[in-house]
């Protein structure tokens, strides 16, 4: 993420757009299976698209599709009700990502940045759950949710590592930041 594009290039937002658009269809399609194994666990694939957002375009478009989605995604499947958790949840999956991303990467992973994201975004969707429903109870799930959020965040991980891998890379000629020297 070393070179500086231009941010309202006209290819620029069309790729935000479709990656967004990408992120909400997968977050409305895993929302009409069941939970993983505790109350609203799941893999959370939209973020394939937030983590691409972010080696690709940058953190100011990987926290805008993360508003964008989490927000539509909440009105759309008439779950208005838990935004204030998947919101926070997720913009601190992308602020972290942010810090691993600019400050360790390539020394760790792609696979590693998704992993501790998925983590941190499953505590802090229970944090805030607990401290709004005052259930302290629920922070007994906390290792659970590491769990899944580790397995989550290998599965995301691997798929943003293997569309960096395999996607020309003349598609992100002038729209990108992403070096691809690094991945």
């Amino acid at each position: 993420m070393k070179n500086k594009t231009n941010f309202f290039s006209a290819r620029r937002i069309a790729l935000l757009s479709v990656l967004t658009a990408m992120g909400l269809i997968m977050f409305m399609v895993e929302s009409l299976f069941p939970p993983l194994f505790l109350p609203g666990a799941k893999m959370g694939l939209s973020n394939i698209f937030s983590l691409l957002a972010l080696f690709v375009l940058g953190p100011t478009e990987a926290f805008i599709l993360v508003i964008v989605r989490t927000t539509l995604g909440s009105v759309f499947t008439g779950n208005v009700s838990t935004l204030i958790y998947s919101m926070t949840a997720g913009l601190t999956s992308v602020a972290v990502s942010t810090l691993l991303v600019e400050f360790v990467y390539p020394r760790i992973s792609i696979v590693s940045v998704s992993v501790v994201a998925a983590v941190m975004h499953n505590l802090a969707q229970n944090v805030v759950f607990c401290l709004v429903s005052n259930t302290p109870e629920m922070f007994a799930y906390m290792p659970w949710l590491a769990l899944i959020g580790v397995v989550a965040g290998i599965i995301v991980g691997f798929a943003v590592w293997f569309v960096l891998r395999t996607v020309p890379t003349k598609l992100f000629v002038g729209v990108s930041d992403f070096d691809e020297n690094q991945s």
